[in-house]
């Protein structure tokens, strides 16, 4: 891999506002002095404001609501218009409402599956044409372990995003000839606010079931996101790489 995705000029980065969007913004920054980095979010942005006043020059944030067609169609015209293209779309917007199946509410359903699956649908069909005029285009779908490993009480979830998976696999054939890859990233325990819920004793169990006997990093998946923006993956597609430290 080179030092830096050369070429690559504009990222739009989803749920930007949480630890890993954060994350993965911050090392497309810190990696790739030429990296434009658009924070999609929609609320709660408080740490993804503070991240743009670090790099006011190569960052900004863009009103989106990952589950509304029209609010993607506007972030990417207003990514374009400013850019003149956009190259790199990560989505990693996503929200758990765990149940078990025969408790769980409607709403935690369609909210799961709305946020975790249809937005990928919606982002990937809003930028496909953008980047296919440039003949150049990464789309790297953030799924979970969840979509191969699914753990009891996230039928919603482990859905969504075994669902997220089998869209990029299907969408990397597609646009395949059109210079653009499409590849998920199956994260397992990741130190975000996702885990600040767990109490000692559930982490140490969970720690316990991981062969490396610890939580991963954003960076670390942020490290194999950039790897995938860059110009030197351009025949990796329709992979799905998990990032759990060997628990599967």
């Amino acid at each position: 891999m080179s030092g830096k995705t050369a070429g690559v000029r504009s990222i739009l980065i989803t749920g930007a506002n949480g630890g890993l969007g954060l994350g993965i913004a911050r090392y497309f920054l810190e990696k790739d002095p030429d990296a434009k980095v658009w924070l999609g979010v929609r609320s709660n942005r408080g740490n993804a404001e503070a991240l743009v006043r670090d790099y006011p020059d190569r960052s900004a944030l863009v009103d989106l609501d990952v589950t509304a067609k029209e609010s993607w169609e506007n972030a990417v015209a207003t990514i374009t218009a400013a850019d003149g293209r956009l190259d790199v779309l990560v989505n990693n917007a996503g929200l758990h409402q765990d149940h078990l199946l025969a408790a769980m509410p409607d709403e935690a359903w369609s909210s799961v599956i709305s946020t975790n699956l249809d937005a990928v649908f919606l982002g990937c069909r809003a930028v496909i044409r953008p980047m296919m005029l440039n003949r150049f285009g990464r789309i790297v779908n953030i799924a979970s372990l969840s979509a191969i490993l699914p753990p009891l009480g996230q039928t919603n979830y482990a859905a969504a995003k075994a669902g997220v998976v089998a869209l990029s696999q299907t969408l990397a054939k597609e646009v395949a000839r059109s210079g653009i890859t499409v590849n998920a990233i199956l994260p397992g325990y990741i130190q975000t606010e996702a885990l600040a819920h767990m109490d000692e004793e559930a982490a140490k169990r969970a720690k316990a079931g991981i062969p490396m006997r610890r939580f991963g990093t954003p960076s670390e998946v942020a490290a194999a996101v950039f790897f995938l923006a860059c110009h030197d993956a351009a025949y990796v597609t329709g992979s799905a790489l998990k990032i759990d430290g060997g628990i599967f």
